[in-house]
């Protein structure tokens, strides 16, 4: 866990703007026009459309996706009752984590006052403003009557966050550890040390899960709670024992299959956990400090299935892997409560996640390749990406089955895309790609079959039907390494170019590149030889027909494939280079940038062949081209090197393409500022419209760009290198490549080995 200091938590809320949220804009205010649709007189229309119709309220105002966390700040985290103003940091990070994992905006709202009563009037008052209202840190047991009585006044979702959000993830917990450990949850021995908000809610939902209350001791700060205990919360009375026999947590140890902390830190000891039955389960969600460490419990049991709230080691029983997608399934069908249904909806969901085969996003985070379901996996990790899907649809259905939506979905595919859209997952651009992709699948050549990433990418692109793929490489160690990564190659084909004799083919390519070069001085023993290398070989599978596409680059140097690919395959015809282009796909639009890896120092021919291939490849993804050829200067003020170059070549598409538009040479600001570059230049070819294609005078300079790009906004979807020139489906990535990302060239090589059949069959 990374050690944080008091120094550096405090520079980072104060440092830049204070704090940790703020409100932005989501609809245009530039304009006078602008104004008067935001404010008076425009904002009278959706006020009276409200007032006619309240559910109206959710379709002109963002009621339908703003959160309320509410505070007494009563008990703060680890804090105890430091007061509503002192817990509004917490309030601002409970913001953050709804925006970031759910996409839902959030106002803290810390509210001065103890007395429950005068508490829900506040919130009460208040609640028309939000579509949903989170209580966060208020002490028990005022924390129980203030939940219910807003959940029986207000017509919103309503839920103590502190409750029910560690009850979900445990019990989601629970029931996976004990199907690991082959345990029924109606039989089990539970003891549960705490009998604060949290520790009831979970017993409570443990109970409704098939749990029997006989079979459960709970412990307060006094020892075992049992009925025969004077003063009893109603709370505490719930779970109060008749048995006799137990007063101490060592006492209630003994032979307990179940152990649930919400308490303080080191009081379960080694021989407690000891005493305990076989295979044993051990929650340990005292926070910081955990009731028995990780390395305690395994020493002194090595079957124990552990959890802590801790990060730093398996099974985190995290509330934020529930209460974003809560509240996002929730909010999207209009609910009316967060009521059982929908919280054991959750509950189901999160824990059959934990068996699916683990999405690569959350091994890279987590530095792992090998989570799969069992002692150590039994809880998804909270950056899984699929749990705003999964979790927030079965949240939605169980809300619309059990009547509290006012807002039916119909069409549940369709609102799971707009989830990954909502977070930017996925976006409408990349799923379009893959949908094209999956029309007509293609066989793809995988070239370095024996990379994790690309391999896991081979996988994924198969499973999801964009392509057949081919793996290359030794067929032992690419299952040894599938078998680590827990992937499926069946139905992948595994080519040992070292092992090819009886197939012949290394023959066949080799004399076919022979003759094809012949002019260059190759002779069939040297083309033999480059056969065994992987580009060379991969290559020519797909130039004689054994294959559609190739992808190639995790491993091998730019210069050394950039040649390759010359030799073997060979640039179109009509053009003397060929480059590559990056898709850049920001909040403003998408953007092609050219060209990224191919040419280092670009003539004006090379230039031109650019920008036609830039056209080209605008077009094949089904746009329009506008393109602004790009320099340190503007329409001839410097007329000599790499802005006369570029003048010149945009002199010459001009002659060419009469109706293209296309101009230059001219800087970025004007290139994407329409208004300034109309008003200086209104002779530009460009008037009017706006820029999505832009072609940089070298390598260096569009290269630079697209990465700064990548790294300021995190938010930016970058597709690439695309390949742009040559005779056939040859793609490239680069060592940086994510799985997603060679997905994404896959879907692209795939679409263009498509149209490039097709347009030889015309």
């Amino acid at each position: 866990m990374v050690k944080v200091t008091k120094e550096a938590a405090l520079a980072y809320h104060r440092d830049g703007r204070p704090g940790k949220i703020e409100v932005k804009p989501t609809k245009p205010y530039h304009t006078q026009t602008d104004l008067s649709l935001a404010y008076s007189p425009g904002v009278a229309f959706p006020c009276l459309e409200i007032q006619a119709e309240a559910n109206d309220v959710y379709k002109y105002t963002d009621k339908g996706n703003l959160v309320a966390v509410i505070s007494n700040g009563t008990a703060v985290l680890g804090l105890g009752d430091i007061g509503a103003m002192s817990g509004k940091p917490v309030m601002e990070g409970k913001g953050l984590l709804f925006k970031i994992y759910g996409g839902i905006d959030v106002f803290d709202i810390e509210v001065a006052e103890k007395d429950p009563e005068k508490f829900c009037e506040a919130v009460e008052r208040i609640a028309p403003t939000f579509g949903g209202i989170n209580l966060e840190d208020i002490k028990a047991p005022e924390c129980f009557y203030i939940e219910e009585r807003l959940k029986k006044t207000l017509d919103i979702p309503v839920m103590h966050d502190d409750q029910h959000g560690t009850a979900i993830i445990s019990a989601a917990g629970l029931l996976n550890a004990l199907e690991v450990a082959g345990k029924d949850i109606s039989k089990v021995k539970i003891v549960v040390n705490g009998a604060g908000a949290a520790a009831i809610s979970c017993t409570k939902l443990y109970v409704a899960l098939g749990a029997k209350k006989e079979n459960i001791v709970m412990l307060d700060s006094k020892g075992v709670i049992t009925t025969n205990r004077e003063k009893l919360t109603p709370q505490k009375a719930l779970f109060a024992t008749t048995r006799t026999d137990v007063n101490t947590l060592e006492e209630a140890m003994k032979g307990a299959d179940v152990f649930l902390g919400l308490s303080k830190g080191n009081v379960l000891s080694q021989d407690m956990v000891r005493s305990m039955a076989d295979k044993p389960i051990v929650f340990a969600l005292a926070n910081p400090v955990p009731e028995i460490s990780y390395e305690d419990a395994i020493a002194s049991r090595p079957d124990v299935l552990m959890s802590t709230g801790r990060s730093d080691y398996p099974n985190q029983i995290n509330n934020v892997i529930g209460f974003p997608y809560i509240f996002r399934g929730a909010l999207d069908v209009h609910a009316k409560a967060i009521n059982e249904e929908m919280k054991l909806a959750a509950v189901k969901a999160i824990a059959d996640l934990a068996k699916q085969p683990v999405p690569d996003v959350v091994n890279e985070v987590y530095h792992v390749t090998d989570l799969t379901f069992g002692p150590k996996y039994f809880i998804p990790k909270p950056v899984d990406p699929r749990l705003i899907t999964e979790v927030s649809a079965a949240v939605a259905k169980a809300a619309i089955e059990s009547g509290v939506a006012r807002t039916p979905i119909t069409d549940w595919d369709n609102y799971k895309q707009n989830l990954l859209q909502l977070l930017g997952q996925e976006t409408a651009f990349t799923r379009k790609l893959h949908d094209t992709a999956r029309l007509h699948p293609q066989k793809v050549v995988f070239a370095e079959g024996g990379h994790a990433t690309m391999m896991k990418a081979a996988v994924q692109a198969k499973q999801e039907g964009i392509c057949i793929p081919i793996l290359l490489g030794n067929p032992d160690r690419l299952n040894r390494l599938a078998a680590r990564l827990k992937l499926d190659l069946s139905g992948v084909e595994i080519i040992d170019m070292r092992a090819d004799q009886e197939q012949g083919r290394r023959a066949t390519f080799a004399k076919h590149l022979a003759e094809k070069r012949a002019r260059q001085g190759y002779t069939f023993e040297e083309a033999y030889d480059k056969m065994y290398e992987r580009n060379y070989f991969g290559m020519s599978l797909v130039e004689n027909g054994y294959a559609d596409a190739f992808i190639t680059g995790l491993y091998t140097k730019y210069s050394n494939t950039i040649k390759v690919a010359k030799e073997v395959i060979g640039i179109r015809p009509e053009y003397k280079a060929f480059g590559t282009m990056h898709l850049l796909n920001t909040k403003k639009g998408i953007y092609y940038i050219a060209d990224t890896l191919i040419n280092r120092h670009p003539d004006e021919n090379t230039l031109t062949d650019i920008a036609k291939l830039s056209a080209h490849t605008v077009k094949f993804f089904n746009d329009e081209p506008v393109i602004a050829m790009l320099s340190y200067s503007n329409f001839g003020t410097d007329d000599i090197g790499s802005p006369l170059k570029v003048h010149n070549a945009v002199e010459q598409m001009q002659k060419e393409f009469p109706d293209l538009a296309i101009d230059g040479e001219m800087q970025v600001n004007f290139a994407l500022n329409k208004e300034l570059r109309d008003d200086k230049y209104p002779f530009s070819r460009l008037k009017g419209k706006n820029v999505n294609t832009l072609v940089f005078p070298n390598m260096s300079s569009a290269n630079c760009s697209y990465k700064l790009l990548q790294e300021l906004d995190q938010d930016c979807e970058i597709i690439g290198p695309i390949q742009m020139g040559l005779n056939k489906a040859i793609h490239f990535t680069d060592f940086e490549s994510s799985v997603n990302d060679v997905v994404n060239i896959t879907a692209v090589a795939v679409i263009d080995a498509y149209v490039e059949k097709v347009k030889n069959n015309l």
